[in-house]
């Protein structure tokens, strides 16, 4: 049986490893002078803003490394050999095994942080005078409840990436097929579908047990729209986003932004797909936004603040997570050149903007409608590294990072508020 108190000490000092520092680049074009005069005057900064620095310091804050929450449960006894059956799949290349490693080895490339995030925006909005002190872990001073929430928002997390690591087998026009040689691919699966129902079911478990009717509708739509973002656009035959044909974009006489929205049954879609930033925003708000935005507006709701600071929660949360999509989406276009097999979404921010600029480029996607393997992404990954939309994503996710940053100044100034920013400059040297 494995041992889960060792196992989670040794993995904890592999993703706490301090990777090089990076320096801050230029903060006068990331932050306003505003900002950065807040910064500077904030309590214990950290001059170098780097990603596994920052999240290090700022989990000193709050009581112990977030970034164990959900791990707690998958080296829970009743799922202790998940690691054993993994070690079945080396060899097969199943999508899990890379998931697997991004969540567990690589701190600066998963955002196993949001659990964090929720707790800091706790602990720097405080909670109303009407809690009971018995209700407050003086230590970090969070509510216990708020404690539970920052788990469900990271296992709700942590089971949409693990889900993600399934692999279709069959195409439409080979299902019913015999899969016998397949066997790894399937186990994987098994794995895959097993593991993420697990966590995914724990967190309605967690959820469930706050006894809070409010909260829990207001989580339980950021899970629908988990779904929901699965099912948006173009898709090849083994369900792969692909970008929507420049050829049917519409020409808009309202540039304004996409405002926010609750129902996307009320949306024109017609309005979002083929307009690069509204394509972008709209997945990764589904994606991703929700779930932070309203996990930070669930933790103050907790904290019995007042709906206007709520609703500053979710706008925090919510461009926090775009301002780290668009992080991550440049990482494959800091290489020279790709490497082989290597590959990168199609939906990301780069390639949407240098589509609207080059259409042609849609020509070479679209040997993807049967499956992504017939893509050369490496010839795509240069046509867009020479492009516009490399600076186009970094103005797009410096603007969700500044949103997020001026947000914060509605809250006191505390050392949580402090390791947000922190988190946020760290994010622009990812």
């Amino acid at each position: 049986m494995l041992n889960r108190f060792a196992t989670a000490s040794l993995v904890r000092k592999i993703v706490h490893s301090t990777s090089k520092d990076l320096n801050l680049i230029n903060l006068s074009k990331h932050i306003s002078s505003t900002t950065l005069s807040n910064v500077q005057n904030a309590t214990k900064p950290i001059r170098k803003h780097n990603w596994n620095q920052a999240v290090s310091e700022a989990e000193k804050i709050v009581g112990y490394p977030t970034s164990f929450l959900s791990l707690r449960w998958l080296l829970s006894d009743e799922i202790a050999n998940v690691a054993l059956h993994l070690r079945k799949l080396v060899g097969s290349n199943h999508p899990l095994l890379k998931t697997a490693k991004n969540l567990i080895y690589d701190g600066r490339s998963n955002m196993q942080a949001w659990g964090l995030i929720v707790l800091l925006i706790s602990k720097a909005a405080g909670h109303a005078p009407h809690i009971p002190d018995l209700e407050e872990d003086k230590s970090a001073g969070v509510l216990h409840s708020q404690r539970a929430l920052a788990e469900v928002t990271e296992m709700i997390r942590t089971s949409t990436l693990v889900h993600q690591g399934m692999v279709n087998l069959q195409t439409l026009d080979r299902s019913g097929n015999e899969l016998a040689a397949d066997s790894e691919l399937i186990f994987g699966n098994k794995i895959a579908l097993l593991g993420g129902d697990y966590l995914l079911g724990n967190a309605c478990l967690q959820l469930a047990g706050l006894r809070n009717q409010d909260l829990i509708g207001l989580i339980s739509s950021a899970v629908r729209d988990l779904a929901e973002s699965n099912f948006i656009g173009d898709r090849d035959d083994e369900n792969i986003a692909l970008p929507s044909d420049p050829a049917l974009k519409i020409n808009l006489t309202d540039s304004k932004p996409l405002d926010d929205f609750e129902n996307t049954r009320d949306i024109d879609m017609s309005l979002i797909m083929g307009h690069p930033e509204r394509e972008w925003d709209f997945r990764h708000t589904l994606s991703s936004g929700k779930l932070l935005g309203k996990s930070c507006q669930g933790t103050l709701k907790l904290a019995g603040q007042s709906e206007a600071l709520q609703k500053h929660g979710y706008t925090f949360g919510k461009h926090l997570a775009l301002a780290y999509q668009a992080s991550m989406d440049l990482e494959p276009f800091k290489l020279q050149e790709l490497p082989l097999t290597t590959t990168f979404s199609l939906v990301s921010a780069p390639v949407l903007f240098h589509l609207d600029y080059d259409p042609s480029l849609y020509e070479e996607i679209k040997k993807g409608k049967k499956s992504v393997t017939n893509i050369d992404f490496r010839k795509i990954h240069k046509i867009v590294a020479d492009g516009p939309g490399i600076d186009e994503t970094k103005e797009l996710q410096r603007k969700h990072g500044q949103i997020a940053m001026d947000v914060l100044n509605e809250f006191p100034d505390c050392d949580a508020r402090t390791a947000l920013q922190n988190i946020i400059l760290a994010m622009q040297c990812l």
